[in-house]
């Protein structure tokens, strides 16, 4: 069985992704500075499905042929994450066969305005609403340099080995965030402003730092201070490492201008499970069209995985918490 292509940590502790803060990064090794590397980012989502097909080309005819999708061959005692991702991945894609993805239908356009947005979801901007939401939109964009600047500096700079993962994926769509703006006048009211609205999405604009298990408790809170004392409030965090489905911590913080922003902690392997092979199942289970069946069959699937994820030492008793008024 060939090799799997695994993400790669930094090679000492503060070197971290570089780059400009506009820059969405390059993958693999790159030069910075003379002999100062950066880690190599896991693929663009749009490439997910090359980097899912290249992945699985490993699963060899005997890990096949005794291990059927969704089936453990050894418990997680005996077996490591890395090993079992080819299982994970046969999984996937026998689901896939089985419960086709393109089932979402187009979106209903009956006669709408030109200049005007509609979602897949249905929902709809007038002309001048869109209009204002892609001005809102353009103020994000303008927020994010300065926060990727310092998330950039907290990379190069924590003393745990923290790094960033996906710093390409940092901006949420266009789409999405006018499907944002679109619920929030439909739950908010009309009159709402759509430069309001996108200021409290929590995840307009977000970040991913990964450290290594052994780090990971004083990692996390370096971060946090090292945030807090650049002028971030942190208003809520989440933690999923005693979940069932989902492993990994998230943050919300917010900027003295009083725009949002989220942070996720993570280990190698906790991200690699959430982005590449269980994310398709948690879009599908959102999914209003997926079934109860394949729901409840998607939601074991996220239950196998994380039994192969290691929890860091002190991760599981980081305790949530929320700001009064967010």
């Amino acid at each position: 069985m060939g090799t799997l292509d695994l993400p790669e940590e930094p090679g000492e502790p503060g070197r971290a992704e570089r780059g400009d803060a506009g820059d969405s990064g390059d993958s693999g090794y790159s030069g910075d500075g003379g002999d100062r590397l950066r880690p190599r980012e896991m693929p663009d989502p749009d490439e997910r499905q090359r980097a899912y097909d290249a992945t699985r080309a490993h699963v060899s005819a005997e890990t096949s042929e005794g291990a059927s999708p969704g089936r453990r061959l050894d418990g997680p005692e005996t077996g490591g994450y890395w090993d079992e991702v080819p299982r994970f991945l046969t999984w996937s894609a026998d689901h896939q066969e089985r419960q086709p993805t393109d089932r979402q239908p187009a979106a209903d356009r009956p006669a709408d305005a030109p200049g005007s947005y509609r979602s897949l979801g249905g929902f709809y901007l007038s002309p001048e609403r869109h209009a204002e939401a892609v001005a809102a939109i353009g103020r994000v964009r303008d927020t994010e340099p300065g926060i990727s600047a310092d998330m950039q500096r907290v990379a190069q700079e924590n003393r745990n080995g923290g790094w960033l993962e996906g710093f390409k994926n940092r901006l949420k769509g266009d789409d999405r965030l006018k499907e944002k703006v679109a619920e929030g006048l439909e739950t908010i009211g009309p009159d709402a402003r759509p430069q309001e609205i996108l200021q409290q999405v929590p995840d307009a604009i977000r970040y991913t730092f990964c450290l290594r298990p052994e780090t990971y408790t004083t990692g996390y809170h370096e971060i946090k201070e090292r945030l807090e004392s650049l002028g971030y409030e942190m208003y809520e965090r989440r933690n999923s490492w005693n979940g069932a489905e989902y492993k990994g911590l998230n943050t919300r913080w917010v900027t003295a201008e009083g725009q949002r922003f989220e942070v996720q902690i993570h280990t190698r392997e906790s991200f690699h499970a959430k982005e590449y092979i269980t994310h398709d199942a948690y879009e599908r289970i959102r999914n209003p069209l997926t079934s109860d069946e394949e729901r409840t069959e998607l939601k074991a699937f996220q239950r196998e995985v994380c039994l192969y994820i290691r929890v860091p030492d002190g991760a599981g008793e980081i305790s949530d918490f929320k700001k009064k008024g967010f």
